[in-house]
Order: C-alpha cells, then structure tokens, then sequence
C-alpha cells in the first residue's frame, strides 16, 4: 500500500507542473475536503489530468486488490489539503506512511524532487496529502468481512422461531450504546478521520464463535464524546448472555479478506464448554503481527458484557470508554 500511495502522489506531483490543471486540483481541495481523484481527472480537460488519469486508474485497481476488495469497489484514492494554501508557495504532494510512528513524511514538488516533512507536527507549508478514502473502503470491507465470517462459518444463519412464540411476537434484547469516547484514535496528522469498527463476538445459537461487526463511522475524533445511540449487541443471536467487543481503526491499509481469515483460522478452533468463554484475547491473537503497525489499529476491548450491563465502562486498555443500556427491539 505505501508504494502505491507513494507512487500516486508523485505521479500527482509531477502532473501539477501543468498550471491548468494546478488550478483545478487547488480549487478542488480549497474547502478542506478529500476529493476523489478519479472524479477530478475525469472532469478535467487538461493535459496534466489526463497524463495522470492513466495511473490513478491502475492505482486504484491495486489499493482495492490490496485491500480484499475485490473489482467492483468504486475508486478509493482521493487526495485532500493539508496547511492552509499560500499565495505564491507551491503545494507539497505526500502520501500516507502506513506507520503511524514514522519520523518523516516523504513528499514531491512538480519537478520530482523529494523532500522530506516532520512526522510529529503538521507541516509550515501547504501539503496535497493522498491517501485512501477509509469511508468507502470501511463501508464495502464491512461487506467483504461479513461475507467471508459467514462462508467460514462465523456468522451462522438464525433459525426462524416459530410464529407462537414469545420471541417472534414480541421482539429482542440489545445492547445499545448512548455515548462513546476515545482517548486515543490512532491518527497523526499525515492520516486522515478514524475509521472505527467493532468486531463483537460470543457463542452463536449453534454453539460455535460468532462474529458481528459494527462500524462507528462518526468516532472521528480523539477525547470528544459521541451520542451514537447505537445498537452494539443483538442478544437474540448469541446462546448464551455475554459477548466481547474489540474495537478498532482502519486508516487505509487493512486487507478485510485476509482479516476474515486470520479470524477464522484461530476462532474456529474454539469449541462450546458448556460455559461462556472471553474471545477477546482469541481474536486479539489473531492478528499478524504486522498488523500491530497500522494494519488495522486495536483501539480497546470490552470483556463480557451482558444483557444486564448499563452505565458507564472503561475498556481493558483504559483508552475508551463506553455507556451501554438495554434497548427492547419490538417486533412489527
């Protein structure tokens, strides 16, 4: 993934000597926002747009292989603003470094030449920083997860209760959550908005682990309390009354196939005791240990939480807290 970040954002650099083209990308970032860079060169007549396009193309084919994604993913590349623009001073193109503690930040001016930026603090000058659009990717890896934890057998289908009875005529238990913060989301300057989602497991209806996922899209921002109101736990999937949650961030480089994986090849060899037993250290263990790097980023995990739990509770790493409550799903 790092090449070919690197490789987009210094094919974007040198695009940039077409001042056209300069013009449009500077008019196009000016709000802050991340603009996808697929769309940018495919609205552009310019020569620099067009001797760029060819590569972001290919890029974007290699980020989604890269990612598990598969073919039918909409572009991910996308480049946003970094520094406030300055008359006169022509912006940096950088990308992303996949570790979150690199010491410096590579970046390309239009003629090619490197220099290289302070990781620890935002740069004095302004940046054209290109990364992976985590929303996108987080959205359709969700799906590509899911998927595979079902084919792998993590996701078991439920039964249908029988039309009579208490359950199917009136509804479920969740665990819902009222507020959540994070002290620490894992996010220099150089990356971009946190992208956070939950694996919560537990025991499955037919006795082997199971696996949901959540997405926190909101949780963006370290030390702010979000109000999502969100169901985490939906009880009436599990057999028995406790499930683990281990929370982390993907910011460009998680692989969700090779995640789905890696989940399976350990939670399947848990079998049922006859008694719950904690997942979180199972699907902690999981994880290549590359993935410690950036890949994804654990953020904090919440052991056995029940149908009971309410209130406030810390998570085992101390770096997020969540306030749960029971929320009854009413049947229609």
């Amino acid at each position: 993934m790092d090449v070919i970040e690197d490789g987009a954002a210094r094919s974007l650099a040198l695009s940039l000597g077409d001042k056209a083209w300069q013009r449009q990308v500077s008019g196009a970032v000016a709000q802050g926002k991340a603009v996808g860079l697929h769309g940018l060169t495919a609205g552009s007549a310019t020569k620099g747009a067009a001797g760029f396009g060819g590569h972001i193309a290919k890029a974007d084919r290699q980020v989604a292989d890269a990612k598990g994604l598969g073919a039918d993913v909409d572009s991910l590349l996308q480049v946003r603003l970094v520094g406030a623009a300055a008359e006169g001073v022509e912006p940096l193109v950088a990308s992303s470094p996949s570790d979150d503690n690199a010491a410096v930040v590579v970046a390309y001016d239009s003629t090619g030449k490197a220099y290289e930026l302070a990781a620890d603090h935002a740069p004095d000058r302004p940046v054209y920083l290109v990364d992976v659009d985590t929303d996108k990717a987080t959205e359709a890896g969700m799906k590509v997860l899911q998927k595979e934890l079902s084919a792998a057998g993590l996701q078991s289908p439920v039964a249908a209760a029988p039309v009579n009875s208490a359950a199917a005529a009136t509804g479920f238990w969740t665990t819902r959550v009222t507020s959540v913060t994070v002290n620490d989301v894992k996010e220099p300057w150089f990356k971009g908005a946190a992208e956070i989602f939950d694996l919560v497991t537990g025991f499955g209806l037919d006795g082997k682990v199971r696996v949901d996922t959540v997405t926190m899209p909101y949780l963006d921002d370290a030390k702010k309390t979000y109000y999502p109101n969100q169901i985490l736990v939906n009880w009436s999937l599990y057999k028995y009354n406790l499930a683990d949650v281990v929370m982390m961030e993907d910011d460009g480089n998680t692989n969700y196939s090779s995640l789905a994986k890696a989940l399976a090849a350990v939670l399947l060899t848990i079998t049922d005791q006859g008694a719950y037993i904690p997942l979180v250290n199972a699907v902690i263990d999981a994880m290549p240990s590359s993935w410690w790097t950036d890949d994804p980023d654990y953020v904090e995990s919440w052991y056995t939480l029940a149908t009971t739990t309410t209130g406030t509770r810390t998570g085992a790493s101390g770096n997020g807290t969540m306030t749960f409550d029971r929320y009854w799903v009413s049947a229609l």
